[in-house]
């Protein structure tokens, strides 16, 4: 894993104002990584920090879960920081739980909560370029996929 991490930025509504404060306090750290974010909640982070470079992909809704979820899949993302709102029913559920699923079958760090992404984002390897994450080998399920088990 390089220094510059590849980070995804979502929340659900009930929970962009949260990812917005947390993303102006860490603005700085913010500030030398690659930050990729769903339509409304990029909109939202741009517009709290202007000086962010911030790719924005499509609403989550609208195929915005999916394209993280690719980049997830094809090894262009490190870190998802995802504000998910346990209150509120999402109509997109399932986009939810295919992104973290994709989280857990790469191996990628997911931070659902903000605690968890301050946790992570002042921990020790999250800067440094020599941490190597285990990436889970999958070899077997292909093959016995391909085998028609």
């Amino acid at each position: 894993m390089q220094a510059r991490k590849r980070i995804g930025l979502v929340a659900h509504d009930g929970r962009k104002q949260d990812l917005s404060e947390w993303v102006k306090f860490n603005e700085g750290t913010l500030s030398r990584h690659e930050l990729w974010a769903t339509g409304t909640t990029g909109a939202m982070l741009t517009a709290a920090c202007p000086s962010l470079k911030i790719g924005r992909l499509k609403s989550g809704p609208l195929g915005g879960d999916q394209q993280l979820g690719a980049m997830i899949a094809e090894g262009k993302l490190d870190v998802l920081v995802f504000f998910t709102d346990p209150m509120t029913a999402q109509p997109h559920d399932v986009d939810v739980k295919a992104l973290t699923r994709l989280s857990t079958v790469y191996n990628i760090v997911l931070a659902l909560t903000r605690t968890t992404a301050d946790f992570v984002i002042h921990s020790p390897l999250f800067e440094r370029g020599d941490y190597h994450p285990v990436r889970p080998d999958y070899a077997a399920y292909i093959r016995r996929r391909d085998e028609g088990a």
